[in-house]
């Protein structure tokens, strides 16, 4: 069972989210979708270690990580808002998304 892949999930489901805005994820350096509120990516990775980024077009997230044989692993990427976002969208019409991208334990 050494050879077997893993599985590497990204969803974007978290209450906190503010549905707002689309977030793009490569896989070590190759595009693996965009997410809006609500979806999932998923797909077999090979094991060992990996490159996982996502950004909203405003904020870039990196995170490392390896990939044991046959293991899934699961990311949950969030777009959300920070103090002062009603003000902002009052006031100019937009308002920064900040992203964070944790890893599910």
């Amino acid at each position: 069972m050494m050879d077997a892949p893993a599985r590497l999930t990204i969803s974007r489901t978290s209450e906190r989210d503010a549905q707002q805005r689309q977030i793009f994820v490569t896989l070590d350096g190759k595009e693996m979708g965009d997410l809006v509120f609500g979806e999932t990516l998923s797909r077999e990775i090979s094991p060992g270690p990996h490159t996982l980024k996502a950004n909203n077009t405003m904020v870039w997230k990196t995170v490392k990580f390896d990939a044991a044989p046959g293991e899934e692993i699961r990311f949950t990427a969030t777009n959300y808002s920070g103090k002062g976002f009603l003000t902002f969208m009052l006031f100019v019409g937009v308002a920064p998304l900040y992203l964070s991208l944790e890893r599910d334990v």
